[in-house]
C-alpha cells in the first residue's frame, strides 16, 4: 500500500500487518479482447495483453460488467502452447501484472518452455481497482496514524467507490481466472501462489481440479487459518531475530542489551511520539521525522520480510535506543513509495473471509501481541462498516487433493511460518514441504527454490524434488555498524515452531 501519501482508510493498520492470506455461482459468458502487444514497467520486451469482460455479480450475468486484465510473458520456445504458468500475487490487494519483472526474473527457467500468465485479480491493478481516497498533503515522514478515525475513514472510502464491494472475494476472483484461462485456450495451468496468492491457488485446487497440472504454494496461508493470526507470526519472527543475535558472540558483544533497548524504545513511544531532526533519505537535506509506536513496529515488521533488511535490525534498534533514528529512517524509506496495495479490495477479502474466522483459542494469544491485537481491533472497526457476505464454514476445510503440490516455507518468515504449510497439506496426498532455513517471505525469490519449481513444472511430479540446495545457502550476515558487516550465521535449525520461538 502506498504510504508516501496519507491513506484515508486502514492507515493505522498498514504499519502492523501485511496486507499479508463456497457456494457455486454461475459464470456469465465472457467477452474477450486481446491486444497485439503491450509493455509493462520494468520489462523491455513486448508482452501479450488483453482482458475478459465478466459480470461484477456472477449471480446477475446481465448486470454491471468489469474487465479482468491479463498479461502473458511469452515462452522462449513455445513447446507447450496449451499450458501456462499462472503466477498469483499476494496481499490481498497486489497487482500481478505490476509484478511482472519479479516473476520474469524468478521463473526464467519455467519461461523457457511455457508462457507465464499474470492476471490482475478483480479490485486490483487494472481490473477495476478498488482505490480509497488519499491525502497527498502530508509528508510520509510526519504521518501519525494514531489520530485516524477508522470508522469515519472507512465510510469515506466506501462513498468514493462505485462498485458492489461484496463481489470482490476470492471465490468470484477464481471464476474470473477460469474465464481468462478458457478464453486464452490453455488446457492446463501450473499454478504458483505467493502469500495470499496461496489461498487462491488452494481454491483452484478445490474447485477446478481438471485445469491444474501442478501447484506451488510459497509462504502458505492454510484454508483453515484466518490471516489475522499473522500477528503471532510476526512475534515469532522477531523473537527469532533477537535469539539469533544473542546466540552469536560477535552480535551479542556488539548489541548486548538488544531486548532491553527494544523495551526502552517502545516504552518511550507509548508515552508520546518522538519528533527528531534527521537527514532526508532521498535529498539528504535536514528535515523532521515523526516516529510513533506503530510506525516503529511497522518498520521492524517490514524489515523482517527480507534477509537483507533483517540483517540491519539489531544495529537500527541499538542506534534508536541511543537517540539516533537515521537507521530506522533508512528502513522506513524503503516502503515510502508504497507496497502497491488496493486497500478496498483488501478489506473486501478480509471482511468476508477472515474477520470471523479467528479461533477462540487464538484470541487470547492475539490480545497478548501488540501487532496482533491492533490488527484485529482496527480491522474489526473496518469490517463493522464494510459490506460483506461472510464465507460459509466449508470455506475453512482443508484442501483434499492428489495434484502434485510443492509447499515452500522460509524459516525466518514473519507472515507465514512453516507450521502453516504443515496445516495446509494435511489432506494433500501428493505433496512435499520444503523449508529454506535462511529465507523469509517468498522462498522462490530468495533461494534456489525457483529451480525446484521449474523442475516440478517440467516433470509434473514431486518424486524427484530435492531441497538440499536450500540448506547449502549461507545466512545473511548481521550488520554490526553503519559501515560494514560481520559474518554472523543465525542458528535456526532448532527453532521451527511458533511455540519454541515465542
Amino acid at each position: 500500500m502506498p504510504i508516501n501519501q496519507r491513506p484515508a482508510i486502514l492507515g493505522k493498520i498498514v504499519t502492523t500487518i501485511v496486507a499479508i492470506f463456497l457456494a457455486t455461482v454461475a459464470l456469465a459468458q465472457p467477452a474477450h479482447k486481446e491486444n497485439d502487444h503491450c509493455y509493462v514497467d520494468g520489462l523491455s520486451e513486448r508482452l501479450r495483453c488483453g482482458y475478459v469482460k465478466v459480470a461484477e455479480n456472477p449471480d446477475n450475468p446481465n448486470g454491471r460488467k468489469i474487465n479482468i486484465h491479463y498479461a502473458i510473458i511469452p515462452a522462449v520456445k513455445n513447446i507447450y502452447p496449451n499450458q501456462a504458468f499462472l503466477a498469483i500475487a499476494g496481499g490481498p490487494g497486489q497487482s500481478a501484472i505490476d509484478n511482472a519483472p519479479l516473476f520474469d526474473n524468478t521463473f526464467g527457467q519455467v519461461r523457457e518452455t511455457r508462457d507465464i500468465l499474470l492476471i490482475d485479480q478483480r479490485g486490483t491493478g487494472r481490473s477495476n481497482i478498488l482505490h480509497c481516497p488519499e491525502d497527498k498533503d502530508i509528508s510520509p515522514l510526519l504521518i501519525d496514524g494514531d489520530d485516524f478515525d477508522t470508522v469515519a475513514e472507512t465510510k469515506k472510502c466506501l462513498a468514493a467507490i462505485d462498485s458492489d464491494v461484496t463481489q470482490y472475494t476470492s471465490t468470484n476472483a477464481l471464476n474470473d481466472f477460469e474465464a481468462v484461462r478458457k478464453s486464452l485456450g490453455y488446457d492446463r495451468l501450473h499454478v504458483y501462489g505467493i502469500s495470499y496468492g496461496t489461498r487462491m491457488a488452494q481454491l483452484y485446487m478445490r474447485e477446478h481440479v481438471g485445469a491444474l497440472a501442478t501447484v506451488t504454494l510459497d509462504g502458505v496461508v492454510p484454508m483453515q487459518q484466518s490471516v489475522l493470526t499473522i500477528g503471532l507470526a510476526v512475534d515469532r519472527a522477531f523473537n527469532l531475530l533477537i535469539s539469533d543475535c544473542e546466540d552469536q558472540a560477535r552480535c551479542q558483544n556488539q548489541f548486548p542489551s538488544l531486548r532491553e533497548a527494544l523495551v526502552a524504545i517502545e516504552s518511550d513511544l507509548l508515552v508520546a511520539p518522538i519528533k527528531t531532526q534527521i537527514f532526508h533519505p532521498l535529498t539528504a537535506q535536514p528535515t523532521e521525522f515523526l516516529l510513533t509506536h506503530n510506525k516503529f513496529l511497522g518498520v521492524i515488521r517490514l524489515a523482517l520480510y527480507s534477509p537483507t533488511t533483517r540483517a540491519l535490525l539489531p544495529h537500527a534498534i541499538d542506534q534508536a535506543s541511543r537517540g539516533n533514528y537515521q537507521a530506522i529512517l533508512g528502513l522506513y524509506s524503503l516502503s515510502m513509495e508504497g507496497m502497491g496495495m488496493a486497500m478496498g479490495m483488501h478489506a473486501s477479502v478480509v471482511c468476508s473471509e477472515d474477520i470471523h474466522r479467528v479461533p477462540a483459542g487464538l484470541s487470547e494469544g492475539l490480545e497478548q501481541s501488540h501487532i496482533g491485537s491492533t490488527m484485529f481491533s482496527e480491522l474489526s472497526k473496518v469490517c463493522s462498516i464494510w459490506p460483506s457476505d461472510k464465507v460459509a464454514k466449508s470455506f475453512s476445510a482443508a484442501i483434499v487433493s492428489d495434484i502434485p503440490t510443492l509447499l515452500l516455507s522460509g524459516e525466518l518468515d514473519p507472515a507465514t511460518p512453516p507450521e502453516w504449510a504443515e496445516l495446509a497439506m494435511v489432506d494433500m496426498k501428493n505433496s512435499t514441504h520444503l523449508v529454506a532455513p535462511h529465507a523469509a517471505h517468498g522462498v522462490a525469490m530468495q533461494s534456489c527454490a525457483n529451480r525446484i519449481v521449474a523442475q516440478l513444472v517440467e516433470e509434473g511430479s514431486i518424486a524427484e524434488l530435492d531441497g538440499d540446495c536450500l540448506k547449502k545457502g549461507r545466512a545473511r550476515s548481521f550488520y554490526l555498524n553503519a559501515n560494514g558487516i560481520d559474518i554472523v550465521i543465525p542458528s535456526t535449525e532448532q527453532k521451527t515452531t511458533s511455540e519454541e520461538a515465542l
